[in-house]
C-alpha cells in the first residue's frame, strides 16, 4: 500500500489515511479503531480489492470511484448508532448536489442507499462496538460512491455521476472534501438537536414514500405501504390489515415482486 497521489483538504475534524489500494477501507478502519485511533480518522483508498457490503455482499471497487471509512466515537447509546447513517446520507446528498448538474434528482432509500434519478449511486456499511453500559465504543461508517463507473450485472439498476451528466472534472477528491464539511454540519446538528431534524429532511427526499414495498427480512418477506420513519430511524410499514410494523433491518424493494424497481441492499467496502 502507498499514499494516494493527491491529498484531499478535509474539514479540520478529520485525520486522513490515504491509500492507493487496500482490501477494504472498513476493515482497515476497524483495525485502527481497535488500536485506539481517534475519532475522525478517515481511511480513503483509490481502489479496493475486497470491498463488501451488508451480509458479506461483494462491492465492486475499481479506480475512479470514491471509497472511504470514518471512525466515529460519539457518546451515545448503541440503539442510536444507525442515526449516523442518515447524517452521512444527507451529507453525501448535499455534496453531490453541489457538484452535479441540476437534472440529477438525488433521493434517499432506506436504510442506507443514495439514488440518482432512481438508480443506486452510493451506499454505506456501518459497523460498531459497544461497551458494557450499552454505549458506542466506536463506529466505522464506510461509504462508496460511483463516479466514473458502476456495475452492470446487479439485480437492481445502478448508475454513476459521470453517466448522469456530471462534469469530467469531478473527482473523488472534490467529492470527499465537500462530504466532510457537510457531514460535520449534520453530525453536530444531530448531537445538539437529536434525530428529529435529520428525519424531517431525509423524508423530504425519501424514495418511495407512500408507495407499496416489499421488505426482505432474514426469515420472511413482508409487504405493505412505506408510511414513515419512526423517532429512531426504523421503517414504518402500513400492513394490509391497517396495522403498522416497525422494521430495523431489511432489504427494500419497490414495484411488483416479479420485477422490483430497485433493491435496498447495503453496498460498500
Amino acid at each position: 500500500m502507498s499514499d494516494a497521489p493527491e491529498t484531499p483538504k478535509l474539514a479540520p475534524a478529520f485525520r486522513l489515511v490515504a491509500l492507493e489500494k487496500i482490501g477494504s477501507t472498513n476493515e482497515e478502519a476497524r483495525r485502527l479503531a481497535e488500536e485506539g485511533a481517534e475519532e475522525g480518522t478517515l481511511v480513503w483508498a483509490l481502489e479496493q480489492t475486497a470491498g463488501r457490503g451488508r451480509q458479506g455482499r461483494n462491492w465492486q471497487s475499481p479506480p475512479g470511484n470514491l471509497y472511504f471509512s470514518i471512525i466515529l466515537r460519539p457518546d451515545r447509546p448503541l440503539r442510536e448508532a444507525s442515526q449516523l447513517g442518515f447524517a452521512a446520507s444527507l451529507a453525501m446528498g448535499d455534496a453531490i448536489g453541489s457538484v452535479a448538474p441540476p437534472l440529477i434528482e438525488i433521493t434517499y432509500k432506506w436504510p442506507n442507499d443514495i439514488l440518482a434519478n432512481g438508480r443506486k449511486l452510493a451506499g454505506m456499511l456501518m459497523e460498531g462496538k459497544g461497551d458494557a453500559d450499552g454505549y458506542l465504543e466506536w463506529m466505522v461508517l464506510g461509504m462508496g460512491v460511483n463516479i466514473s463507473s458502476f456495475p452492470k450485472d446487479t439485480e437492481f439498476p445502478a448508475t454513476g455521476l459521470r453517466f448522469e451528466g456530471a462534469d469530467s472534472s469531478l473527482t473523488e477528491v472534490v467529492l470527499l472534501e465537500r462530504f466532510t464539511r457537510h457531514f460535520m454540519s449534520w453530525v453536530n446538528r444531530w448531537l445538539e438537536d437529536g434525530f428529529a431534524p435529520l428525519r424531517k429532511t431525509w423524508l423530504l427526499h425519501a424514495h418511495g414514500l407512500g408507495q407499496d414495498i416489499r421488505v426482505r427480512l432474514p426469515n420472511e418477506v413482508t409487504t405493505g405501504l412505506f408510511e414513515d420513519l419512526d423517532e429512531e430511524g426504523r421503517l414504518i410499514v402500513r400492513m394490509a390489515d391497517n396495522s403498522t410494523r416497525r422494521i430495523s433491518v431489511g432489504d427494500v424493494f419497490f414495484g411488483s415482486s416479479e420485477n422490483p424497481e430497485i433493491s435496498g441492499e447495503g453496498v460498500r467496502g
